[in-house]
């Protein structure tokens, strides 16, 4: 006979015999039942000494896989243009990535060999699909210096310009004074995202304390334009005098006076 229990210090979950025999007395089944009991709770006991609730966890070293859901918009953003953001992922990080459209919604798959590897790959994908807050601080990178700022990119795929007027509390005349260079990393503040084009704008200068009796540098005030300036009543023309001249230089008639019009009469052909 072979006779099989399982449970738990509460009672049995599942049992499993195989037998040769017609039958099997009542008393032999009881005292199987009897020892099985008593065996299973001396293990029981042996397993809550060493280990006495599970772990919030698995060890670090353990594999595992770890799923995700996102908003069908973001999906073509964690692919990339033939996939080159979602393999970068992989490469980087050494897990393995998969995602479908399910219910109008992105069902992401992450498998790794380690904690570590998982961590990183779930880190990389949560910055792509997180969306910017004015008034928060971010560390970016700058991608490119143009003469009126830079170009920050403070989350994955996402560039903001730094404006000029934004670097310092300093009046800067030029980029070169920055001493902002591509490549550098830089902690910016997000102070405005554009309604209307999404455009972000950046500032470092929001983090840095403003100098006692600073005052924004304006433009001076042009006087208003007068209308008698820079011209005159015109009046299509004046009194020219001269006439026409004919096919040898000289001038034909005499006094043409043009006053923006007058009548002219029918055209003779």
């Amino acid at each position: 006979m072979d006779f099989k229990v399982t449970g738990t210090a509460d009672g049995i979950t599942a049992t499993q015999m195989d037998i040769k025999c017609d039958g099997l007395p009542y008393e032999v089944l009881e005292q199987a039942l009897r020892q099985a009991k008593e065996g299973r709770l001396h293990i029981l006991g042996k397993i809550n000494e060493a280990i006495p609730a599970a772990r919030e966890d698995y060890k670090p070293h353990v594999p595992r896989i770890v799923s995700m859901t996102v908003d069908k918009e973001f999906i073509g953003a964690i692919i990339g243009k033939g996939g080159e953001v979602i393999q970068g992922i992989q490469e980087e990080t050494g897990a393995v990535i998969s995602i479908d459209e399910i219910d109008g919604k992105g069902e992401i798959e992450i498998s790794a060999a380690n904690v570590d590897c998982i961590n990183a790959a779930v880190e990389r994908i949560k910055a792509i699909i997180a969306v910017p807050e004015e008034g928060k601080i971010y560390t970016g990178k700058v991608q490119s210096i143009l003469e009126f700022g830079a170009f920050v990119e403070f989350m994955p795929g996402r560039d903001g310009l730094l404006h000029i007027s934004e670097i310092s509390w300093d009046r800067l005349e030029s980029m070169e004074a920055s001493g902002l260079h591509e490549g550098d990393e830089v902690t910016v503040k997000l102070i405005e995202i554009d309604k209307k084009t999404g455009k972000f704008r950046l500032s470092m200068r929001a983090l840095q304390e403003k100098p006692e009796g600073y005052e924004e540098h304006r433009r001076e005030n042009r006087p208003p334009r007068n209308g008698n300036n820079g011209g005159g009543n015109r009046n299509g023309g004046g009194n020219r005098n001269g006439g026409r001249r004919d096919g040898n230089g000289n001038r034909n008639g005499g006094n043409h006076n043009n006053n923006g019009g007058g009548n002219r009469g029918p055209r003779q052909e």
